[in-house]
């Protein structure tokens, strides 16, 4: 059998098939399979829509978790308590939690663009670390 003689077929598969499509080679008595990776169609504006979704619900999952029991939630429902207030202590610890926020956006916009994120990382590191060993110092200190 000469390999030349074998005829060449070339196809395409549309996105919406998910089967492999089979061609008949009548001349040599084989059987090609050509199976091609279904890819979804997905549009830019799709991916940064989801990737919005993500980012905000990432953070809103860490940051509610992080403030669940803390200082600032004790704080907050202590002031409500005794002011007998709970909408205004409410306002006034939302804008100041959104203050913070924002402050933090905009701080970490700031580093982004003057800092690799490598740098960024490293630096939180070390802030992180510095401050583990100093709560570790007062712990241990104050025995």
């Amino acid at each position: 059998m000469n390999l030349d003689s074998v005829p060449v077929t070339f196809s395409v598969t549309s996105e919406t098939e998910n089967q492999p499509e089979i061609k008949d080679c009548n001349e040599s008595n084989l059987t090609a399979v050509i199976v091609e990776p279904v890819q979804p169609v997905v549009t830019d504006s799709q991916k940064k829509q989801e990737s919005v979704v993500a980012i905000f619900a990432t953070t809103f999952i860490t940051i509610f978790l992080a403030e669940i029991g803390d200082k600032t939630q004790l704080s907050t429902l202590l002031m409500s308590a005794e002011s007998h207030a709970p909408w205004v202590v409410f306002l006034g610890s939302g804008v100041a939690l959104i203050t913070t926020s924002l402050l933090g956006v905009l701080l970490g916009g700031w580093m982004a663009n003057r800092l690799s994120p490598k740098t960024v990382e490293k630096s939180a590191g070390m802030m992180l670390l510095f401050i583990s060993l100093m709560l570790f110092w007062d712990v241990i200190h104050n025995s």
